[in-house]
């Protein structure tokens, strides 16, 4: 077995991970249609509720324009419009007189914020017959744009942004993004209180699966406070770097001048009944499965990979050198890269510095990103092996610089180490799969 062949295997697990998260797919399990009313069950296929009557399909991320015309397919003559905000370049008809609109990710933009208000509004006007059905996905937190009183759209651009360079682990990104806006943190909820309920379909991009995280939770209770969000804007930023707006709408919120975002018990919420139809574990399960139809021995790394992208590489690598001969090592989670001077990713940062340490070592490792999006590149990832640093070097590079220097992309696009697989329409995280030969 050489090293093109194991490449190859990585590759296959990569798309068989994919597949498994094809959006539509796990969609259809969980709404389908029965006589004359439309049928919501969990991803285990229990059947949960029944709405006969007018169904709305909104919804926002990555995965939305799929999730959201399977639901309206499964609605049939029932479903009477909604909306959809899914990335630029990536829109599309959908069904049912349902509109597709599109805004910027991972920095929200001026037409994700006049789609999100269409959204609201038409949500805010559903009666007591009509259901709304929303499909979420990774990517709806800053697609879902609607600024509280008081703060622009820019204000929210740049912290942000700031946030994003500074390597803010999702979860602090979203508790900010939650109590700096009127949809995200049981935001959508409130909307939809005429409606005759909400149910709410989540592809889940985070670790834990929990739906107030997920797309900043726009039909979730929120724990979070205002404190809790100036306290994790302390922890990641300088006072300078927090727009003045922003600063001074959550110092209100902690005075208790201002509503805060949903919390547990409140009516609102009565109503509203999520589903989480696929998550990581379906697209690290479906990775494992092809490694062992593929001859692997697998060995599954429980906790999911988070922090430092560099660290997580490291330890990764560390692990794959011990593993037997024969052996596959599959993991998923999602890690955070502090932006230096360099171009790349978080998939790409972990694949270079597990490339460090795998110098010389009989391996292949992949890391990428199930949207097919790493950073701002045109890579998902990258698939290195123990002969990634040589052809580095030969090519003239100082691999350690280009690591220190968050610089992956080019370094790794000199070696042939990229993955592309261009946008995938789906998003549950990041997938790792390590092979050693058998020799």
């Amino acid at each position: 077995m050489t090293l093109a062949t194991l490449r190859a295997d990585a590759r296959a697990c990569l798309d068989a991970a994919l597949a498994a998260v094809d959006p539509a797919g796990l969609v259809n399990p969980c709404l389908w249609r029965r006589d004359d009313g439309l049928v919501l069950a969990d991803a285990a296929g229990r059947e949960l509720d029944r709405h006969d009557g007018p169904v709305l399909v909104v919804g926002a991320g990555k995965a939305a324009l799929a999730m959201g015309r399977a639901a309206a397919k499964a609605a049939g003559g029932a479903c009477c419009g909604g909306s959809l905000i899914v990335p630029h370049g990536g829109g599309g008809a959908c069904p049912g007189g349902v509109r597709v609109a599109t805004g910027l990710h991972p920095i929200p933009d001026e037409a994700g914020a006049t789609a999100t208000a269409a959204l609201l509004d038409l949500v805010a006007r559903a009666d007591a017959a009509t259901r709304v059905v929303a499909v979420l996905s990774g990517g709806a937190s800053a697609l879902l744009v609607a600024p509280a009183p008081g703060i622009a759209l820019a204000d929210k651009q740049a912290v942000t942004a700031a946030l994003l360079a500074a390597g803010a682990p999702i979860d602090v990104l979203n508790l900010v993004r939650r109590h700096c806006s009127r949809v995200k943190g049981g935001g959508l909820a409130r909307a939809a209180a005429h409606a005759a309920g909400l149910w709410v379909l989540l592809l889940s991009d985070v670790v834990g699966d929990d739906p107030a995280v997920i797309a900043s939770g726009p039909a979730a209770a929120d724990t979070g406070t205002h404190a809790d969000a100036i306290a994790a804007l302390a922890r990641y930023l300088a006072p300078a770097d927090v727009p003045a707006a922003i600063g001074t709408h959550l110092a209100r919120g902690a005075a208790g001048e201002l509503e805060d975002t949903v919390k547990p018990g409140d009516p609102v919420l009565a109503r509203v009944q999520s589903v989480v139809v696929g998550d990581n574990r379906t697209a690290v399960a479906a990775a494992a499965a092809a490694a062992a139809a593929r001859g692997h021995a697998v060995e599954m790394v429980s906790a999911p990979v988070v922090g430092d992208a560099a660290a997580a590489g490291r330890a990764l690598a560390q692990r794959v050198r011990a593993l037997r001969p024969g052996s596959a090592l599959v993991a998923g989670g999602e890690t955070t890269v502090r932006v230096a001077d360099g171009v790349g990713g978080r998939c790409q940062q972990l694949a270079l510095a597990a490339a460090i340490e795998l110098a010389g070592t009989p391996a292949v490792l992949l890391a990428a990103g199930t949207d097919g999006v790493d950073g701002p590149t045109d890579a998902a990832g990258g698939c290195v092996d123990g002969e990634t640093v040589s052809r580095a070097r030969a090519a003239g590079w100082d691999v350690a610089a280009a690591l220190a220097a968050t610089n992956s992309h080019p370094l790794l696009a000199s070696t042939g180490d990229l993955v592309r697989t261009g946008p995938t329409g789906t998003n549950v995280a990041d997938v790792v799969v390590a092979l050693r030969p058998a020799w």
